[in-house]
Protein backbone atom coordinates (compact mmCIF):
# COMPACT_ATOMS: atom_id res chain seq x y z
CA UNK A 1 0.00 0.00 0.00
CA UNK A 2 1.27 3.50 -0.99
CA UNK A 3 2.31 5.90 1.46
CA UNK A 4 -0.66 8.95 1.82
CA UNK A 5 1.59 11.95 0.48
CA UNK A 6 2.21 14.79 2.57
CA UNK A 7 1.26 18.08 3.05
CA UNK A 8 4.62 20.19 3.67
CA UNK A 9 2.43 23.18 4.65
CA UNK A 10 -0.18 21.56 6.44
CA UNK A 11 2.24 19.45 8.41
CA UNK A 12 4.55 22.97 9.19
CA UNK A 13 1.14 24.19 10.58
CA UNK A 14 0.18 21.45 12.85
CA UNK A 15 4.02 21.26 14.21
CA UNK A 16 3.64 25.29 14.95
CA UNK A 17 0.39 25.11 16.85
CA UNK A 18 1.65 21.90 18.80
CA UNK A 19 4.75 24.09 19.89
CA UNK A 20 2.44 27.29 20.86
CA UNK A 21 0.73 24.84 22.93
CA UNK A 22 3.41 23.47 24.26
CA UNK A 23 4.87 27.44 25.01
CA UNK A 24 1.80 27.82 26.82
CA UNK A 25 1.07 24.69 29.02
CA UNK A 26 4.89 25.34 29.80
CA UNK A 27 3.99 29.05 31.17
CA UNK A 28 1.42 28.36 32.72
CA UNK A 29 1.00 27.54 36.52
CA UNK A 30 0.89 23.70 36.64
CA UNK A 31 -2.23 23.60 38.38
CA UNK A 32 -3.60 25.39 35.92
CA UNK A 33 -2.49 23.30 33.00
CA UNK A 34 -3.82 20.08 34.74
CA UNK A 35 -7.48 22.02 34.76
CA UNK A 36 -7.20 22.58 30.95
CA UNK A 37 -6.56 19.06 30.74
CA UNK A 38 -9.72 17.95 32.46
CA UNK A 39 -11.57 20.51 30.49
CA UNK A 40 -10.14 18.98 27.38
CA UNK A 41 -10.45 15.41 28.48
CA UNK A 42 -13.99 16.52 29.23
CA UNK A 43 -14.30 17.37 25.51
CA UNK A 44 -12.72 14.55 23.87
CA UNK A 45 -15.32 12.38 25.28
CA UNK A 46 -18.08 14.04 23.97
CA UNK A 47 -16.33 14.55 20.49
CA UNK A 48 -14.35 11.23 20.13
CA UNK A 49 -17.93 9.14 19.81
CA UNK A 50 -16.17 6.33 17.78
CA UNK A 51 -13.23 5.51 20.35
CA UNK A 52 -15.75 6.08 23.44
CA UNK A 53 -17.52 3.24 22.00
CA UNK A 54 -14.67 1.41 21.67
CA UNK A 55 -13.29 1.70 25.16
CA UNK A 56 -16.74 0.90 26.74
CA UNK A 57 -16.78 -2.08 24.34
CA UNK A 58 -13.63 -3.36 25.69
CA UNK A 59 -14.48 -2.61 29.26
CA UNK A 60 -17.13 -4.64 29.04
CA UNK A 61 -15.59 -7.61 27.79
CA UNK A 62 -12.35 -7.24 30.22
CA UNK A 63 -14.67 -6.74 33.62
CA UNK A 64 -18.30 -8.61 32.86
CA UNK A 65 -18.84 -7.90 36.72
CA UNK A 66 -19.26 -4.06 34.54
CA UNK A 67 -21.19 -5.26 32.02
CA UNK A 68 -24.86 -4.97 33.51
CA UNK A 69 -23.72 -1.46 35.29
CA UNK A 70 -23.42 0.94 32.18
CA UNK A 71 -22.89 4.08 34.67
CA UNK A 72 -19.97 2.65 35.82
CA UNK A 73 -18.50 1.58 32.65
CA UNK A 74 -19.23 5.39 31.61
CA UNK A 75 -16.92 6.42 34.75
CA UNK A 76 -14.12 4.51 34.02
CA UNK A 77 -14.08 5.66 30.20
CA UNK A 78 -14.42 9.60 31.40
CA UNK A 79 -11.47 8.49 33.52
CA UNK A 80 -9.15 7.22 30.85
CA UNK A 81 -9.81 10.10 28.96
CA UNK A 82 -8.97 11.98 32.02
CA UNK A 83 -5.51 9.88 32.92
CA UNK A 84 -4.64 10.95 28.90
CA UNK A 85 -5.16 13.89 28.84
CA UNK A 86 -3.13 14.36 32.36
CA UNK A 87 -0.24 12.55 30.80
CA UNK A 88 0.33 15.15 27.88
CA UNK A 89 0.28 18.03 30.01
CA UNK A 90 2.81 16.47 32.45
CA UNK A 91 4.71 15.33 29.37
CA UNK A 92 5.19 18.87 28.63
CA UNK A 93 6.58 19.95 31.63
CA UNK A 94 8.51 16.87 32.27
CA UNK A 95 11.91 18.75 30.96
CA UNK A 96 10.66 21.59 33.48
CA UNK A 97 10.21 19.46 36.38
CA UNK A 98 12.37 16.37 36.35
CA UNK A 99 15.86 16.64 37.05
CA UNK A 100 18.47 14.46 39.17
CA UNK A 101 17.62 16.48 42.29
CA UNK A 102 14.16 16.92 41.76
CA UNK A 103 12.81 13.75 40.45
CA UNK A 104 11.94 11.81 44.31
CA UNK A 105 9.25 14.95 44.49
CA UNK A 106 7.36 12.90 40.79
CA UNK A 107 8.15 9.66 41.17
CA UNK A 108 9.35 6.62 43.22
CA UNK A 109 12.15 3.85 42.00
CA UNK A 110 11.34 1.23 44.84
CA UNK A 111 8.51 -1.03 43.27
CA UNK A 112 11.08 -1.62 40.30
CA UNK A 113 14.05 -3.17 42.82
CA UNK A 114 13.63 -6.70 41.19
CA UNK A 115 14.76 -5.03 37.62
CA UNK A 116 17.98 -3.68 39.06
CA UNK A 117 19.52 -7.34 38.58
CA UNK A 118 18.63 -7.65 34.50
CA UNK A 119 19.69 -3.76 34.01
CA UNK A 120 22.98 -4.23 35.19
CA UNK A 121 23.76 -7.79 34.10
CA UNK A 122 26.03 -8.42 31.29
CA UNK A 123 22.91 -9.84 29.21
CA UNK A 124 20.52 -7.80 27.07
CA UNK A 125 17.10 -7.18 28.72
CA UNK A 126 13.92 -6.43 27.02
CA UNK A 127 12.01 -4.01 28.91
CA UNK A 128 8.20 -4.79 28.51
CA UNK A 129 5.66 -2.46 28.93
CA UNK A 130 2.17 -1.31 27.51
CA UNK A 131 -0.45 1.68 27.13
CA UNK A 132 -0.55 2.14 30.72
CA UNK A 133 0.40 4.94 33.38
CA UNK A 134 2.92 7.15 31.92
CA UNK A 135 5.17 4.80 29.84
CA UNK A 136 7.08 7.80 28.78
CA UNK A 137 8.14 9.14 31.66
CA UNK A 138 9.16 5.73 32.66
CA UNK A 139 11.67 5.77 29.73
CA UNK A 140 12.42 9.78 31.00
CA UNK A 141 13.24 7.98 34.24
CA UNK A 142 15.97 5.80 33.55
CA UNK A 143 17.68 8.11 31.50
CA UNK A 144 17.65 10.40 34.51
CA UNK A 145 19.39 8.17 36.73
CA UNK A 146 21.90 7.11 34.14
CA UNK A 147 20.96 4.05 32.27
CA UNK A 148 21.59 3.91 29.54
CA UNK A 149 18.64 2.52 27.65
CA UNK A 150 16.79 1.97 24.00
CA UNK A 151 13.35 2.52 22.43
CA UNK A 152 11.29 1.11 20.30
CA UNK A 153 9.45 3.77 18.92
CA UNK A 154 7.16 4.12 15.88
CA UNK A 155 8.56 7.37 13.31
CA UNK A 156 5.88 9.90 13.80
CA UNK A 157 4.85 10.93 9.43
CA UNK A 158 5.09 14.41 10.62
CA UNK A 159 9.23 14.74 10.19
CA UNK A 160 8.90 18.58 12.18
CA UNK A 161 6.94 17.09 15.08
CA UNK A 162 9.14 13.86 14.91
CA UNK A 163 12.88 15.84 15.42
CA UNK A 164 10.45 17.63 18.16
CA UNK A 165 9.30 15.08 19.96
CA UNK A 166 12.40 12.74 19.50
CA UNK A 167 14.90 15.37 21.22
CA UNK A 168 12.32 15.44 23.97
CA UNK A 169 12.67 11.59 24.48
CA UNK A 170 15.88 11.49 23.69
CA UNK A 171 17.26 14.36 26.60
CA UNK A 172 18.00 11.80 29.23
CA UNK A 173 20.24 9.67 27.06
CA UNK A 174 17.63 7.30 25.96
CA UNK A 175 17.97 6.25 22.58
CA UNK A 176 15.08 5.35 20.08
CA UNK A 177 15.32 2.49 17.61
CA UNK A 178 13.02 3.19 14.71
CA UNK A 179 10.58 0.39 14.76
CA UNK A 180 9.96 -0.54 11.12
CA UNK A 181 13.15 0.42 9.75
CA UNK A 182 16.00 -0.17 12.17
CA UNK A 183 16.06 -3.96 12.84
CA UNK A 184 19.66 -3.94 12.64
CA UNK A 185 20.55 -1.40 14.83
CA UNK A 186 18.03 -4.04 17.27
CA UNK A 187 19.82 -6.82 16.95
CA UNK A 188 23.09 -4.89 16.81
CA UNK A 189 22.08 -3.56 20.12
CA UNK A 190 20.71 -6.72 21.83
CA UNK A 191 23.95 -8.63 20.74
CA UNK A 192 26.05 -6.21 22.80
CA UNK A 193 24.06 -6.75 25.53
CA UNK A 194 22.11 -3.56 25.63
CA UNK A 195 18.89 -2.58 27.86
CA UNK A 196 15.72 -2.53 25.15
CA UNK A 197 12.15 -1.16 26.01
CA UNK A 198 9.38 -1.99 23.78
CA UNK A 199 5.40 -1.82 23.72
CA UNK A 200 4.27 -5.07 23.98
CA UNK A 201 0.20 -4.75 23.84
CA UNK A 202 -0.95 -3.80 20.13
CA UNK A 203 -3.17 -6.39 17.74
CA UNK A 204 -0.75 -8.07 16.12
CA UNK A 205 -3.06 -9.19 13.09
CA UNK A 206 -4.62 -12.38 11.91
CA UNK A 207 -0.82 -14.52 12.23
CA UNK A 208 -0.08 -13.39 15.56
CA UNK A 209 -0.01 -15.92 18.91
CA UNK A 210 -3.56 -15.39 20.93
CA UNK A 211 -3.14 -15.66 24.22
CA UNK A 212 -5.51 -14.84 27.13
CA UNK A 213 -6.01 -11.26 27.94
CA UNK A 214 -8.78 -10.09 30.55
CA UNK A 215 -9.40 -13.35 29.83
CA UNK A 216 -10.29 -13.15 25.91
CA UNK A 217 -7.58 -14.61 23.30
CA UNK A 218 -5.49 -11.35 22.15
CA UNK A 219 -3.38 -11.26 18.75
CA UNK A 220 0.27 -10.76 20.24
CA UNK A 221 3.56 -10.16 18.68
CA UNK A 222 5.53 -13.20 18.63
CA UNK A 223 8.87 -10.88 18.15
CA UNK A 224 9.14 -9.85 22.06
CA UNK A 225 9.14 -13.72 22.97
CA UNK A 226 11.71 -14.84 19.30
CA UNK A 227 14.43 -11.72 20.82
CA UNK A 228 14.60 -13.28 24.29
CA UNK A 229 15.20 -16.77 22.59
CA UNK A 230 17.32 -15.99 20.59
CA UNK A 231 19.56 -13.25 22.73
CA UNK A 232 19.21 -14.71 25.95
CA UNK A 233 18.05 -11.83 27.39
CA UNK A 234 15.53 -11.57 30.54
CA UNK A 235 12.20 -9.56 30.17
CA UNK A 236 11.05 -7.09 32.79
CA UNK A 237 8.21 -6.36 32.60
CA UNK A 238 7.49 -2.87 33.94
CA UNK A 239 4.86 -0.08 34.50
CA UNK A 240 4.27 3.62 35.63
CA UNK A 241 1.17 3.73 37.32
CA UNK A 242 0.44 7.44 38.38
CA UNK A 243 0.03 6.81 42.82
CA UNK A 244 -0.44 10.44 43.73
CA UNK A 245 -2.13 13.63 42.42
CA UNK A 246 -0.42 16.02 40.73
CA UNK A 247 1.94 13.76 38.57
CA UNK A 248 3.50 11.25 40.75
CA UNK A 249 4.39 7.67 39.42
CA UNK A 250 5.73 4.58 40.77
CA UNK A 251 8.20 2.73 38.35
CA UNK A 252 6.91 -0.99 39.23
CA UNK A 253 8.32 -3.92 37.97
CA UNK A 254 5.89 -6.63 38.00
CA UNK A 255 7.61 -9.87 36.55
CA UNK A 256 11.45 -10.94 35.38
CA UNK A 257 11.19 -13.54 33.09
CA UNK A 258 14.14 -15.66 31.94
CA UNK A 259 13.80 -17.51 28.65
CA UNK A 260 16.52 -20.41 30.03
CA UNK A 261 13.02 -21.40 31.71
CA UNK A 262 11.69 -22.26 28.55
CA UNK A 263 14.41 -23.78 27.07
CA UNK A 264 13.56 -27.30 26.51
CA UNK A 265 9.47 -26.26 26.05
CA UNK A 266 8.17 -26.53 22.30
CA UNK A 267 5.32 -23.90 22.74
CA UNK A 268 8.27 -21.63 24.49
CA UNK A 269 7.30 -18.31 22.54
CA UNK A 270 3.38 -18.76 23.55
CA UNK A 271 4.81 -19.72 27.29
CA UNK A 272 6.41 -16.29 27.37
CA UNK A 273 4.14 -14.62 25.96
CA UNK A 274 1.49 -15.55 28.26
CA UNK A 275 3.71 -14.52 30.81
CA UNK A 276 4.29 -11.51 30.30
CA UNK A 277 1.02 -10.90 28.91
CA UNK A 278 -0.50 -11.76 32.20
CA UNK A 279 2.01 -9.11 34.33
CA UNK A 280 0.90 -6.76 31.86
CA UNK A 281 -3.05 -7.51 33.21
CA UNK A 282 -2.07 -7.78 36.90
CA UNK A 283 -0.98 -4.06 36.75
CA UNK A 284 -3.79 -2.51 34.39
CA UNK A 285 -6.21 -4.37 36.90
CA UNK A 286 -4.71 -2.73 39.58
CA UNK A 287 -4.63 0.55 37.53
CA UNK A 288 -7.69 0.46 35.13
CA UNK A 289 -8.19 3.91 34.52
CA UNK A 290 -4.57 4.30 33.10
CA UNK A 291 -5.14 1.39 30.55
CA UNK A 292 -5.45 2.72 27.03
CA UNK A 293 -8.58 1.34 26.07
CA UNK A 294 -9.45 2.99 23.05
CA UNK A 295 -7.55 0.92 21.34
CA UNK A 296 -8.69 -2.11 19.37
CA UNK A 297 -6.72 -4.64 21.53
CA UNK A 298 -8.74 -7.53 20.80
CA UNK A 299 -9.38 -6.60 16.80
CA UNK A 300 -8.80 -10.27 15.19
CA UNK A 301 -9.50 -13.09 17.04
CA UNK A 302 -8.54 -16.36 16.36
CA UNK A 303 -9.79 -18.30 12.95
CA UNK A 304 -12.96 -20.68 13.98
CA UNK A 305 -12.24 -24.74 13.36
CA UNK A 306 -13.68 -26.29 10.36
CA UNK A 307 -15.23 -29.47 11.06
CA UNK A 308 -14.12 -31.81 8.74
CA UNK A 309 -16.65 -33.25 6.52
CA UNK A 310 -16.94 -36.73 7.60
CA UNK A 311 -17.51 -35.07 11.21
CA UNK A 312 -20.28 -33.08 9.97
CA UNK A 313 -21.95 -36.47 8.18
CA UNK A 314 -21.35 -38.18 12.18
CA UNK A 315 -23.37 -35.03 13.90
CA UNK A 316 -25.76 -35.29 11.29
Amino acid sequence: MARKRRKPAVDFAVYLAVRLLVCLIQALPPAVAFKIAEVLAWAAYKIDKRHRQVAAENIRFAFPDLAADPARVDRLVRATYRHFLLVAVEMVLLPRKLHVISWRRYSTLYPMARMIAPLFSPRPTLMVTAHFGNWEMAGYMLGLVGMKTYAIARVLDNAHLERFVKRFRQGTGQTLIAKKDDFGRLTDVLGAGGKVATLADQDAGPRGVFVDFFGRPASTHKAVALMAIEYDAPLAVFGAPRVAEPMFYAMVCEDVIDPREYADRADAVKAITERYTAALERMIRRHPEQYFWLHRRWKHQPARRQKPAAELKRAA
